[in-house]
């Protein structure tokens, strides 16, 4: 892919022989970030595990210190007592039943993260093949089906990030805004690389990171010495 004059202005900045200590990178990527908008940070860490077997599996959420930088909007379902908690804990959308037309039919959504009671799952799974694809299927292991409502939302406005792996057995996840600056970033970097050293399985053999690497959403990506992590 051939790549604009001010992207190859940004990559000769990067010595891409060196793998960084995480400061640096992090440094780096503030400097390499070149959009008139502010740019998001992104880490992404090739794991030494196999996700075809169960038991290889990295899945989990962490709350970054300092969020994402990004107001999430929430849809919860839920009845009664549980959706006026919702409610008040600053949902965006509460709703039940009637939503499933809506989703379906009108193409509704104006929501980045869903959460849903136990009970509500049955309703919720209608609409499987629609929310699937665009991962916002509420699960139990992403604290997302819950009946403690409310620290279901709190957490997800404070800054919790699901991390999970993909096909290809790297985990992709945001951890801020390039103007966050190198402290608040590097924090948040280390929180999610303990929470995913925390969740390495037993059955994992040899190097578990085996590679990290952090860009800005539209900058050149910058290698990190996974071994000091």
């Amino acid at each position: 892919m051939k790549r604009g004059k001010k992207y190859r202005e940004k990559a000769a900045l990067i010595d891409k022989a060196m793998q960084y200590d995480t400061k640096d990178a992090i440094e780096l990527v503030q400097k390499t970030s070149f959009a008139k908008f502010d740019e998001t940070v992104e880490v992404h860490l090739r794991l030494g595990v196999d996700g075809r077997h169960a038991d290889q599996q990295v899945r989990g959420t962490v709350v970054l210190p300092h969020g994402t930088g990004k107001t999430q909007r929430i849809l919860v379902f839920a009845k009664g007592d549980k959706a006026k908690e919702a409610e008040e804990a600053g949902a965006d959308f509460v709703g039940a039943e009637e939503l499933v037309p809506k989703i379906q039919n009108e193409n509704w959504f104006e929501y980045d993260v869903i959460i849903a009671t136990p009970d509500m799952m049955g309703v919720v799974g209608r609409l499987g093949r629609v929310l699937g694809p665009k991962g916002l299927m509420p699960n139990p292991k992403s604290g997302t089906v819950t009946m403690d409502i409310k620290k279901a939302v709190d957490d997800i406005k404070a800054g919790k990030v699901e991390y999970r792996l993909d096909r290809t057995n790297i985990v992709h996840v945001s951890i801020g805004k390039v103007s966050f600056g190198t402290e608040k970033l590097l924090e948040n970097f280390e929180t999610l690389v303990a929470a995913i050293i925390k969740a390495k399985p037993s059955s994992a053999k040899g190097t578990y990171m085996k590679g990290v690497s952090v860009s800005s959403s539209m900058g050149p990506g910058i290698r990190l010495n996974a071994s000091k992590l």
